[in-house]
């Protein structure tokens, strides 16, 4: 796919990661379609895009919302004509061990509302929009590219199992996908990255940090460039289908 004039969305597009992507993205040509919980963020991220001369919209949307998803994707494909891409960029943690024991006794454990938050927009945000993507590419004729956005922690990480779960099955996803829908000119692709240099990277305590940068042969963050680039070669390499790239410095967990 040639990214000129292609229109592209991406959940939580109004800051870090998802707003590096689409800066990248315009850059590049596409227009995008910009799509966040919070409105004033959201307006704040298409006047930057704007005054920059992209062609950008946003679009206010609680991706667990079924109904909100619906709506928002149709509208997207009634403003811009058509649909191209969308890459699944929203995204919560709710960090936690599943039980705290100390001095042999149970203290605390993830509640169930902790576990399911996560779930609810890291996977079925992930579901809902990649499905309505879909139904307006091919009610609008139009081929394209649904990103998901994953991450190392997929293989399992001790304080995430609600998070490792999620970003699991967005990456299992990404392969069901790429299966049922290549007949229809649809690709899918995943990135899993490591840590992203971003807000909520800048909020980690040093010593954290540290912590988990001694795990990155690299040793350093990765650059929202660097996904955005990886997202690019996606849209880009028309072979590429239903795996899933991983961009974490060497980093294993």
């Amino acid at each position: 796919m040639q990214l000129q004039d292609q229109v592209i969305a991406i959940t939580g597009a109004a800051q870090g990661l998802g707003l590096a992507m689409a800066e990248f993205l315009a850059a590049r040509g596409a227009k995008i379609a910009l799509l966040d919980m919070q409105a004033d963020a959201v307006n704040q991220a298409v006047d930057k895009l704007t005054q920059a001369g992209f062609n950008a919209k946003g679009f206010v949307l609680n991706v667990t919302d079924e109904q909100q998803v619906e709506q928002t994707f149709a509208d997207i494909a009634a403003q811009f004509g058509r649909l191209n891409g969308l890459i699944n960029s929203a995204g919560i943690m709710r960090d936690g061990m599943l039980l705290k024991v100390k001095d042999g006794q149970l203290v605390d454990k993830m509640s169930l509302s902790q576990f399911q938050s996560v779930l609810d927009v890291n996977l079925t945000g992930t579901f809902l929009c990649g499905r309505e993507a879909a139904a307006q590419m091919i009610n609008t004729n139009s081929q394209g590219v649904i990103i998901n956005i994953s991450s190392v922690s997929r293989a399992g990480n001790a304080g995430q199992s609600n998070y490792s779960a999620s970003k699991a099955g967005v990456a299992a996803m990404t392969v069901t996908w790429a299966k049922e829908l290549a007949r229809f000119g649809i690709r899918t692709g995943c990135i899993a990255p490591g840590l992203v240099e971003t807000a909520m990277a800048a909020q980690m305590r040093p010593e954290m940090r540290e912590r988990f940068l001694s795990t990155v042969p690299l040793r350093r963050l990765a650059d929202p460039q660097e996904v955005a680039h990886a997202a690019g070669f996606i849209f880009e390499n028309d072979y590429f289908t239903g795996r899933v790239l991983e961009l974490d410095g060497g980093t294993r967990v």
